[in-house]
């Protein structure tokens, strides 16, 4: 009962706020520009900011453990993939393959983890690793499936190579984390004003990507693209735990970094997810579907895998 509590403290206020920015639009509080601006300020500016501060806040030099990190890199990496192949061979609709590509395999990984495990732990023990084996896959490769899939390709977009290799490059998110990284690495600190003045800027960026969430969050639309939404909610909470956790286990990982994996395969789908498909020309309801679903019912399925694998004697 004290994981199912903890889990519901951890995902409801989510998607309570998302719930608050669909009701806020129906009462005209908020407007579509103020939903055009909040994706565009949390794009170019705060989830950048939020990127680089994650990566200067983990010390991955200390307790570096190259097994566990190209664990978490691999799995990553043949999510990705296997959902990309997948998406494209068995999507009637291939202008949503992007975003569902996304929504499947990307979670709310860096938050959700160093939460669950200091709760406990008391520390946060293994996820700074697998934030570095995996968030910045997650990061890369959301760029490069909307670049290379992005449904309104044509006038406004040629699809040539040059062009799609210059949005990877330029993105912020990518900018982000190799500005993070490098500053992690040379292990620079900024000033207490610099420091706290980035880290009010990156603490927004959840709540505004929300509530822009729940003002865009169109409820016909969604029910159009339900079934592909039940799809990639499934697989994102329970289809990588089943095939992925058996083998971190066999592997002969345990407690910490076996909790660290829990969340990195079965947390629910990232906000930043619905930034980027809005900021990169997707339409962006199948990724509000999964993210809404995703919150909804991961602190049941969490809960249910974590109370497995304590019974089991692996927690």
């Amino acid at each position: 009962m004290d994981n199912l509590i903890y889990s519901l403290n951890a995902t409801l206020p989510v998607f309570f706020v998302i719930v608050a920015g669909y009701i806020f639009k129906k009462w005209g509080w908020i407007t579509e520009g103020f939903i055009k601006s909040a994706n565009k300020i949390t794009f170019t500016v705060t989830l950048p900011l939020l990127l680089i501060q994650d990566m200067m806040n983990n010390d991955f030099g200390e307790n570096f453990e190259v097994k566990y990190v190209l664990y978490c890199a691999i799995v990553t990496i043949v999510c990705c993939l296997g959902t990309t192949i997948g998406a494209k061979l068995l999507l009637k609709d291939k202008s949503i393959v992007a975003e569902f590509v996304q929504a499947s395999y990307r979670s709310s990984a860096a938050i959700l983890g160093a939460a669950f495990v200091l709760n406990i732990y008391g520390t946060t023990g293994m996820v700074p690793l697998m934030i570095i084996g995996a968030v910045p896959i997650y990061n890369i490769y959301s760029v490069i499936i909307l670049t290379v899939e992005c449904p309104q390709k044509g006038a406004s977009q040629e699809n040539t190579l040059a062009k799609t290799l210059k949005g990877i490059v330029t993105n912020p998110i990518i900018l982000g984390i190799v500005i993070g990284v490098i500053l992690s690495a040379l292990k620079v600190k900024f000033p207490v004003m610099i420091d706290n003045t980035i880290g009010s800027l990156a603490k927004i960026t959840t709540p505004l990507a929300l509530l822009a969430i729940g003002g865009s969050f169109e409820i016909g639309k969604a029910i159009e693209k339900v079934k592909p939404a039940v799809i990639a909610t499934a697989l994102k909470l329970v289809g990588w735990s089943v095939i992925f956790l058996p083998i971190a286990i066999a592997l002969g990982f345990r407690d910490q970094k076996l909790m660290a994996i829990v969340i990195m395969l079965g947390s629910p789908t990232t906000p930043s997810s619905y930034i980027m498909a809005k900021n990169m020309k997707s339409e962006g309801t199948l990724t509000s579907s999964v993210i809404v679903l995703t919150t909804l019912f991961s602190a049941f399925t969490i809960t249910a895998i974590i109370y497995i694998l304590r019974c089991l004697g692996y927690l």
